[in-house]
């Protein structure tokens, strides 16, 4: 349970500004607030990994970059069938992010990037289409629906589909792993658990 919690506290870390970005404008409608604030979060997320010298994340970058880019074409543009379609633009762009390979390492514990990073990958690439659904999704309701239908199936799609991908995700990582593990021959599986930080060295 405390990987899955750390797991989920890293990603929303990382895309901390495009949540606050989505969460500001369904609030108050302002996207020049909206951007603004999700902006300045973005760069002080930056700027604390900078001055903690601490590598920064592709998806720390690209959640930055979506804030800014929506939130100015939003002020732009103040046009209401644009913020229905921009979800769509942001969800692909996300899951191309999502196709590269290991990007999910970051949220696992060190014994899951060990014996489960192949599950992992998989986990990753289903977390890509399940973004490029979304979009699919997201482009259709904006043509076929109003706004008030649009907001709230893909509120609730958005929120069911990540988190039963987010449960259904980890278990398989966490189940695989754990499997492996048993699976090892005990001075190989001693030493692992050893390295990994989940047994103290005897």
């Amino acid at each position: 349970m405390k990987a899955f919690l750390q797991t989920v506290k890293l990603l929303l870390s990382d895309l901390a500004s495009s949540l606050l970005f989505l969460l500001l404008f369904s609030l108050t409608h302002n996207a020049l607030l909206s951007a603004c604030l999700g902006m300045l979060l973005g760069l002080i997320q930056i700027v604390m990994q900078f001055a903690r010298r601490k590598p920064i994340e592709v998806m720390e970058w690209l959640s930055l970059f979506l804030v800014i880019a929506s939130g100015t074409a939003t002020v732009l543009t103040d046009d209401p069938r644009f913020v229905m379609f921009k979800p769509s633009a942001i969800y692909a762009i996300i899951g191309v992010a999502m196709l590269r390979p290991g990007w999910m390492n970051r949220y696992l514990p060190a014994i899951a990037k060990s014996t489960a990073s192949d599950i992992a990958t998989y986990v990753g690439f289903a977390w890509s289409g399940l973004m490029f659904i979304s979009a699919i999704l997201n482009a259709y309701l904006a043509v076929n629906t109003d706004f008030a239908t649009w907001a709230l199936t893909m509120t609730i799609f958005g929120i069911a589909s990540k988190t039963i991908l987010l449960i259904v995700g980890f278990s398989a990582i966490r189940l695989t792993a754990r499997h492996r593990v048993r699976a090892m021959p005990a001075d190989e599986r001693e030493a692992l658990l050893i390295s990994t930080g989940w047994r103290a060295r005897s």
